[in-house]
Parts: C-alpha cells; sequence; structure tokens
C-alpha cells in the first residue's frame, strides 16, 4: 500500500526533511537521465556530439517544462482537497487531470515533432552538429506520452506527502539508463540517437512503477461517477495549471535566445556550456525538492485553514534551502574545473578550451545558488496558496532580464554576458515573489495571530 502524509499536523521541519529527502534523490537521479546523455556521448562521440545534445537541451526544456507546469498545477488542488479531508473532490480532480493529461499529450507530442527542426534551424544551431541535434529531439519527443504519464502520477502522489514511490521509480529508472546509454551509445555505435533511445525507455519504467504504486493508494480507489466531465474542476485545474505551464513558457523563449547567443560562439563554447549547465542542473535538485515540500505544505495547510502553521513551514524551508545551496556551492566551487573535464574526451587542446570557457559560469552559478533555492521556495509556496499568476509574472520577469543581458552584456564582454545573464533572471524574479508571498500571507493571517475559523475555500 503506498502511503500519503497528512502535513497539517506535527513538526514542520521534519515534514519538509522527511519528504524533501526522498524527493531529493529522485530528481538527483531523473537528472542523472541528462548527466549520463552528456557523459557518455562527451565521452563516446566527442565534442560535436556533446555540443548537438546540448543546442536541443533549451528547446526538449521548452516543452518539457510546460509539462511539468501543467501538472503542478494540478497538485495544488489535489493536495488542498486533501488538506482539507474532501476525498471525493480530490478524486475528482485527479479524474479530470487524467483527461486533460491526455488532451495535453496529444498537443505537446504534435507540435513538438512538427517545429523541432525549423526551431533549431532559427536557433542557429551549428551546421556540423543540426543533424545530429534533430535526430536526438525527435526521439525524445516520441517519448512525450511518457513524460506526461510520469509527471501526473508523480504529482498526485507528491500531492498526498507520498515522494518515496517517484524516488524508487526514479532510482531504478537511472539504473537502467546509465546501462542503455552505454549498451546503444559505446556498444552499438548509435551516437547521439542511442542516448535519447536510452532516455525514453528508462522514463517508461518510471511511468509504469508509479501507476502500480498509484493504485495501491486506499484514497485514489476510482469509481465510474468520477469520471463523470466536470467542466467546473477542469476550469478550476487549468486555472491553477495554465499560469504556471506558461510561466515555463516564457522562461523557455528566454532560454531559448540565450541558446540562440550560444550557439553564435561556435561548437566548443555549446559543449562547455552544456557540460555546465548539467553540473548546475544537479545542483539545483536540492532546491527544488526542500521547494517541493514547501509547496504540499502549504496547499495542505491552505486546505486545511492553517495559515499561522503556513507561515512557520515556509520559513524553515527557507532556511534548510540557503544553508545547503552555501555549502553545495562551495564544494562544487572548488572541485569545478576537474567535475568539467571529466565531461569531454578529445584533444587535449580542445577539452581545456572547453573548461577554461565553462569554469568562471560554474562560479558564477556556485555563488549565486542561494538566490535560486529561495525562487524556488516562495514559488511553490505561492503555488500551494492557490496562486498561479504571481508565479507567471516572475517567469516574465525571468524572460526579460534573461534575454535583455544576454544581448546587453555579450556585446561588451563576450561570453560573460550569458553567463551573467541566468543569475541576472534570478534575481529580478526572487524580488517579486518574496514581496507577493508575505503580502499574502500577512493578509491571511497577520504575525502574532493564529488562522481564522472561517477560511478560503479550497
Amino acid at each position: 500500500m503506498a502511503r500519503v502524509t497528512d502535513m497539517t499536523v506535527g513538526n514542520p521541519t521534519k515534514l519538509l526533511v522527511g519528504f524533501a529527502l526522498p524527493m531529493m534523490f529522485g530528481n538527483l537521479f531523473q537528472q542523472m537521465y541528462s548527466l549520463v546523455d552528456t557523459l557518455v556521448v562527451g565521452r563516446g562521440v566527442g565534442v560535436n556530439g556533446l555540443s548537438a545534445v546540448g543546442s536541443a537541451g533549451w528547446l526538449d526544456w521548452f516543452f518539457l517544462g510546460n509539462i511539468m507546469g501543467l501538472m503542478q498545477g494540478f497538485m495544488v488542488l489535489i493536495s488542498q482537497r486533501f488538506g482539507a479531508e474532501d476525498l471525493k473532490g480530490m478524486r475528482k480532480a485527479v479524474a479530470m487531470s487524467i483527461y486533460l493529461a491526455i488532451a495535453a499529450t496529444v498537443l505537446f507530442t504534435t507540435v513538438a515533432l512538427l517545429t523541432a527542426r525549423p526551431i533549431l534551424e532559427i536557433l542557429k544551431t551549428p551546421d556540423a552538429t543540426i543533424d545530429m541535434s534533430h535526430s536526438y529531439i525527435r526521439i525524445v519527443f516520441m517519448g512525450i506520452p511518457i513524460i506526461v504519464i510520469y509527471n501526473l502520477l508523480a504529482s498526485i502522489l507528491r500531492a498526498l506527502g507520498n515522494s518515496k514511490v517517484p524516488l524508487v521509480a526514479i532510482i531504478i529508472a537511472s539504473v537502467m539508463n546509465i546501462g542503455l546509454d552505454v549498451l546503444f551509445v559505446i556498444g552499438f555505435k548509435w551516437g547521439v540517437v542511442g542516448a535519447a533511445a536510452a532516455t525514453v525507455t528508462s522514463q517508461l519504467f518510471s511511468a509504469v512503477f508509479c501507476f502500480i504504486a498509484v493504485l495501491r493508494v486506499p484514497q485514489l480507489k476510482m469509481e465510474a461517477e468520477d469520471f463523470r466531465p466536470d467542466w467546473p474542476v477542469m476550469g478550476r485545474l487549468l486555472k491553477l495549471g495554465l499560469p504556471l505551464m506558461f510561466n515555463s513558457f516564457v522562461i523557455s523563449v528566454g532560454g531559448l535566445v540565450v541558446q540562440y547567443i550560444v550557439n553564435g560562439f561556435g561548437p566548443v563554447f555549446v559543449a562547455a556550456v552544456t557540460a555546465a549547465n548539467r553540473v548546475c542542473g544537479l545542483m539545483e535538485q536540492a532546491g527544488v525538492s526542500v521547494a517541493t515540500a514547501a509547496g504540499t505544505f502549504t496547499g495542505q495547510n491552505y486546505g486545511a485553514k492553517k495559515f499561522d502553521r503556513i507561515r512557520q513551514g515556509v520559513n524553515r524551508a527557507m532556511m534548510i534551502s540557503v544553508s545547503i545551496a552555501w555549502i553545495l556551492g562551495a564544494i562544487v566551487a572548488v572541485f569545478a574545473r576537474p567535475i568539467i573535464r571529466f565531461f569531454v574526451e578529445d584533444e587535449p587542446e580542445v577539452v581545456e578550451q572547453v573548461v577554461d570557457m565553462a569554469h568562471p559560469y560554474m562560479l558564477i552559478i556556485c555563488g549565486f545558488l542561494w538566490m535560486l533555492y529561495l525562487l524556488y521556495v516562495y514559488r511553490t509556496s505561492l503555488q500551494g496558496m492557490g496562486d498561479s499568476i504571481t508565479p507567471f509574472v516572475s517567469g516574465i520577469i525571468e524572460l526579460i532580464f534573461r534575454i535583455g543581458i544576454v544581448l546587453a552584456l555579450t556585446r561588451f564582454v563576450g561570453e560573460y554576458g550569458v553567463y551573467f545573464a541566468e543569475v541576472s533572471a534570478w534575481a529580478g524574479a526572487a524580488v517579486l515573489l518574496v514581496t507577493v508571498y508575505y503580502f499574502k500571507l500577512n493578509k491571511l493571517c497577520p504575525r502574532g495571530k493564529k488562522s481564522p475559523e472561517a477560511g478560503i475555500e479550497a
């Protein structure tokens, strides 16, 4: 039987850490998909192969991020109704989420496959790598139905306080991915196509594993009545999910513009940024995990109308996140060069060029990692309170800062414009999120006062 966790009672720190740790390991292993692809391709195919995977990176996230944003929005309503002990309403929300996920699958898969090559051309992907990039991303996009299924099921489980099942699924799938990457890329000599095939195959296992777990949750025993179309519930889910999806959309557009600039510096620089971004992707996962725990904690307590408890939990999440960011950033900064060098196997002078270009980027990311972690905590906390508009606006701010900085600075300081664009986007978005969070919370529950008996509808 899959376990659920009620976060409306008990020690907030213990609940947050207990939820975040399994998810942290799960996210780390999920990042292993991209990391192992990068490592095996970089060492098995060379700089051009690594550049090809990197050129497709933001295009991949453009669709994957939209899917994840939509599912995170669905998770908010499910967690709120679970916290309010409205199991019938929770099951209805789950059923309507399934219908919307099916529609999203058809839409995303069709659009992704039709636009992949034209977008790569618009981004001026280097001629030496564009065919490999397209081959890689086309296989990944064929797996979009699997990605939707996994993210929906994992979101449902996490909304009920269960982060352990997604962890186990990802761990096993990551091990599979490593083995298949080595077999397909190095053994069968399939190149970047083999890396993509390994990823999709592994993700299929994750989806099946979570599906079996969901079937074993007593609170999710669905009946025919649950699947009767309910347009108001679908509207509520879309109201929560679409702003988060659009938030990811605008962030991705900024990322694609950055990728356009990066491609203009040539395959070696693309390879350097790709290696650095993969390491940074791993570093982000601790922050994402604590933030997701904070979002689930906030959603359940918002549904239970325990607003003073939200304040306590988010403060704990913030302190945990900043502490982790400082420690992790310091460790990675010290070992940045050997870490980057591990990703590439090519001519010695080419490898050193990659390392020299990636090193300052990683140092800047390490120095400002705490800001990204805070951004995640306050964004998911607002989402848990039912506010999906502010996170969307923060995404627009990220877009403006990311594009503005990269276009302005690269004219004067070259590659460093790319390096500072990312952290500038974090800073701009974080200021808005922190301000709105405290404004809303103080309005719901002024400092020193307990939550009101009557609250907002979950």
